[in-house]
């Protein structure tokens, strides 16, 4: 408690308040798998064997985990477009399907494996997989190399323009005006005391070209390509050099105007396109100086090297590494004794808390007898996270009989499987004149964890998300009536049916357990929300001296978040007592228990089930029968 030790009057401020417990985000989705483009985290033994290639930067194996999109159109800025190698991106499709159904947040994390050399001693051959272009072009040993930031095919799209842009005279005076240390300036004699006019952009720059540096005594001066310093000719006029850099990929453009050629400028070329730690988090493009290998190259040799993008010019190479497979998809959980080791795949979902669904759907690319390991795996990151649900597709063209025998190899309270797939208008082909528009058929997953997020944020968790429309879907690819549900609904199967009038919809609402304590997916999912957002809200406890006072407090909390679900409509009962009670005192905990710094609350709630079979019983009755 605090001290009074000198004479006074002493204001406090306290808390008569319960801490409040706030409910956790329901609705944030995560995604596993290949993706035409965006952040993945290189090897750790990484380097570029190209002409002056060098390693790459520590900061930059680590900058490549999940990313979080909140539209379809930020996914394709960091991720690419809809086809990888030349067929349908999995991943693409399912977060089209996931936004286009009402989902808004969404984690990525890439999965892409690099492709290694054959021969006794295998090695990871990086050169494979990112485009690249040499400036000057043909030359043994270039001054720059332009890198495609990420891995991929796409990579070979990606063409770079880089304009100058000559200042007007900075040069009054003898003394340099309105230009930073680190700034390159093209130098000129004056005629007749006048500076002449601004060169042309296209005329050679390397002889005149000078980076600003600031003296000792803070007058600045030219850099003269060695460590010295070359004093301000008050005889001569100065041009501002600035670089203009477009970056395009089909029909995107990326501008980064005004960059400075030095690499010590806060706005230089090198750092507002570096690697580690770029001024666009979605660039596409990186610029790497390679160590020379004989005198050190001056600002005009790297001046004239980028210029001879003025037209552009396309990066060359890269691929999109071999096959996924399902240790691809699993990948490597974060290890956090070796930092520079990265989390892949599944692994580096782990460090984001806020997803609650999870899909894979790279899992119906892998071959028949791989798919239900990867499912496995997939389960199983659910479980060890606790308050995430999965979505797990069928293989692909699976008869009622093939997708029963695919469910009967799982047994658990945190996945739901659905059937069939969804037959969509391909987005990646341009239909033609006359003809039917193509289509494509996809798994649902993604589909079904937009309608999960639309459900949560239009009703809450505590709804179950069937009887719900599925947008954006065209047909689906196997019809499921009455009667083959009757037989799939049963065994955890939740069919996607077509309704004469009410459009595509999800059919149901069961989890893959035979547990029927655990039956419904909406119940699980209530359960995930409570148990994550107490745990979450009563950290402030640990620590606390364990008595009453802090039981009742707790009680207190747990109680008031409570009363505010049961009045949600996520509980049973006409009363709040009895929908939920709350116990934490002396008949909860042992003497043992509170030697040994245990503290035990017994929750108990009465969630509400949904009413998957709504029953009228008709009869006859004569007009004069009494009730």
């Amino acid at each position: 408690m605090p001290e009074y030790l000198t004479p006074g009057v002493y204001v406090e401020e306290t808390s008569f308040r319960s801490r409040a417990i706030e409910g956790v985000a329901t609705s944030t989705c995560g995604m596993v798998g290949a993706t035409q483009y965006g952040p993945v985290p290189y090897p750790a033994d990484v380097s570029f064997p190209a002409a002056g290639g060098s390693a790459v930067p520590d900061r930059a194996k680590l900058s490549a985990g999940p990313k979080l999109v909140t539209s379809f159109t930020e996914y394709e800025r960091l991720y690419g477009g809809l086809a990888v190698n030349g067929q349908p991106s999995q991943v693409a499709l399912a977060a089209r399907g996931f936004f286009a159904n009402g989902g808004r947040r969404l984690y990525v994390q890439r999965v892409y494996h690099y492709p290694t050399t054959t021969g006794a001693n295998p090695v990871t051959d990086v050169a494979a997989s990112f485009a690249s272009l040499n400036l000057p072009a043909g030359r043994p040993t270039p001054v720059l190399v332009w890198r495609a930031r990420w891995p991929g095919s796409v990579g070979a799209r990606i063409k770079v323009v880089v304009r100058l842009r000559r200042s007007k005279n900075i040069l009054v005076g003898g003394r340099l005006t309105n230009v930073l240390p680190g700034a390159a300036v093209e130098t000129a004699a004056l005629a007749q005391g006048r500076p002449p006019e601004i060169p042309d952009t296209t005329a050679p720059v390397r002889g005149n070209v000078r980076l600003v540096v600031r003296n000792d005594g803070g007058e600045l001066g030219y850099d003269d390509g060695a460590g010295g310093f070359i004093p301000v000719n008050p005889n001569q006029a100065a041009f501002h050099l600035n670089l203009d850099v477009e970056v395009h990929l089909a029909d995107r453009v990326d501008a980064y105007s005004g960059t400075e050629l030095g690499p010590r400028h806060s706005r230089s070329i090198f750092t507002v396109l570096s690697l580690e730690d770029p001024a666009d988090e979605g660039c596409l493009v990186w610029l790497h100086q390679p160590p020379p290998t004989g005198a050190p190259s001056g600002p005009g040799d790297l001046l004239d090297a980028l210029l001879t993008l003025r037209d552009g010019a396309y990066l060359t190479g890269g691929g999109d590494g071999s096959p996924l497979t399902g240790d691809d998809l699993q990948g490597r959980r974060p290890d956090f004794d070796n930092v520079l080791l990265a989390p892949l795949g599944l692994g580096a979902m782990e460090t984001e808390e806020d997803i609650a669904i999870m899909a894979m759907p790279d899992t119906v690319t892998l071959p028949p007898d791989a798919q239900p390991d990867a499912v496995d795996r997939l389960i199983a990151h659910c479980e060890r996270m606790r308050y995430r649900v999965a979505v797990v597709d069928p293989p692909k063209d699976s008869s009622v009989s093939e997708v029963r025998a695919f469910r009967s190899r799982f047994d658990t309270t945190r996945a739901a499987l659905y059937y069939p797939w969804l037959r969509i208008i391909d987005p990646t082909r341009r239909p033609d004149p006359g003809m039917p528009p193509p289509t494509l058929d996809v798994p649902p997953s993604g589909y079904v964890a937009g309608v999960y997020a639309r459900t949560d944020v239009a009703r809450g968790v505590h709804k179950a998300p069937a009887n719900e429309t599925l947008l954006g879907v065209t047909a689906f690819v196997t019809t499921v009536t009455f009667d083959r549900q009757s037989v799939l609904n049963p065994e955890g199967v939740n069919a996607l049916r077509f309704f004469e009038g009410r459009a595509n919809r999800v059919w149901g609402a069961r989890t893959m357990s035979s547990d029927p304590e655990w039956k419904y997916v909406n119940v699980r999912r209530l359960f995930n929300y409570l148990e994550a957002s107490i745990e979450r809200s009563t950290q402030w406890a640990v620590f606390e001296p364990n008595n009453e006072r802090l039981w009742g407090s707790i009680r207190q909390s747990v109680e008031d978040f409570l009363l505010t679900v049961w009045r949600t409509g996520a509980l049973m009962g006409t009363r709040a007592e009895d929908a939920y009670f709350v116990r934490c005192d002396r008949t909860t905990m042992t003497q043992n228990d509170l030697d040994n710094g245990r503290l035990i609350c017994l929750i108990g709630v009465s969630p509400t089930y949904p009413a998957e079979f709504v029953i009228f019983r008709i009869g006859q009755w004569t007009a004069d029968a009494r009730r």
